[in-house]
């Protein structure tokens, strides 16, 4: 299916709105998640919040919307209802304990309108990734590392996410991992809206909305292109072994040879579509967010 939103005026206009998913409880992240959300866990000193509220600021963002759930009140009193620029809306999901990340996603629908970035709570990454993701209908993915697992997407040749996967990739499949990082215009989040009505009216609020997606694209009612993140400028942290994987890339300082595990922030990514992907300095929130 033809992207419908590609040509017209707003497609050019970069997205200002943001919508962050922080309701859940981060149970893998235990014991430093019993009374703090996930996103004021601190990677390297810095809270996985303030590098989000950096990152965004960076780019000119004028509108944050979030939806808490566990220790809701700790976001709150840690942002209010402005920083870094931007007005502050949130929404509380009654069902966090019960719910995944469609029911969030779900809450939203009636707060926000205008194009926005989809982003999750648990994931830090290099702010110039953002860059190529300002416009509507794209979807960050990166190249598939060993430690990873999760949903994965395919390309077709003109550029396009082809499906999304949720089976473990056979070797020699040209797969690549989602990021959870989406730009949505106004025209997909009205279809995707009415799709997550049908879920939730089915009780199916214990789903990822990446379902939604899927079956979207495979129906030809959805198309998002594809933004290369370089595997070494963003991680997701669901677990303490994650956290120290992410303090270890995100560090400016230099890194021993002897942790193979993990790139080094700002090493060469080998992606098919390295042409595409930018790597850029370190990880490090503006120094006047909390100004």
């Amino acid at each position: 299916m033809k992207k419908t939103t590609i040509y017209t005026d707003l497609a050019n206009e970069p997205v200002r709105t943001a919508l962050l998913l922080a309701a859940g409880t981060g149970s893998r992240l235990s014991p430093l998640t019993d009374s703090t959300p996930k996103c004021l866990v601190t990677v390297n000193e810095i809270t996985i919040l303030e590098r989000l509220v950096s990152s965004l600021q960076d780019h000119n963002f004028n509108r944050l919307v979030i939806v808490i759930g566990h220790q809701g009140e700790c976001i709150r009193d840690y942002l209010g209802t402005r920083k870094g620029g931007m007005d502050i809306t949130y929404i509380t999901s009654p069902l966090y304990k019960t719910t995944n990340n469609i029911y969030s996603l779900w809450l939203a629908r009636k707060v926000i309108n205008e194009p926005f970035l989809l982003v999750e709570s648990d994931l830090v990454f290099d702010t110039e990734m953002l860059t190529d993701m300002l416009y509507p209908d794209r979807i960050a993915v990166a190249k598939i590392e060993p430690w990873m697992n999760g949903t994965t997407v395919t390309v077709n040749d003109h550029m396009e996410i082809d499906a999304f996967h949720s089976v473990t990739v056979a070797p020699g499949e040209e797969h690549f991992k989602t990021v959870n990082i989406y730009s949505l215009s106004s025209a997909t989040w009205r279809s995707v809206r009415k799709r997550l009505d049908q879920y939730i009216s089915s009780n199916m609020v214990n789903g990822y909305y990446e379902t939604v997606f899927a079956d979207m694209v495979e129906e030809g009612c959805l198309s998002f292109t594809p933004v290369f993140f370089d595997t070494s400028s963003w991680y997701e942290i669901d677990t303490i072994t994650d956290l120290r994987a992410a303090e270890f890339i995100s560090d400016p300082r230099p890194h021993p040879q002897s942790f193979p595990m993990y790139p080094s922030f700002g090493s060469s990514g080998a992606a098919k579509y390295s042409s595409k992907i930018k790597v850029s300095l370190p990880m490090a929130p503006s120094s006047s967010l909390l100004q």
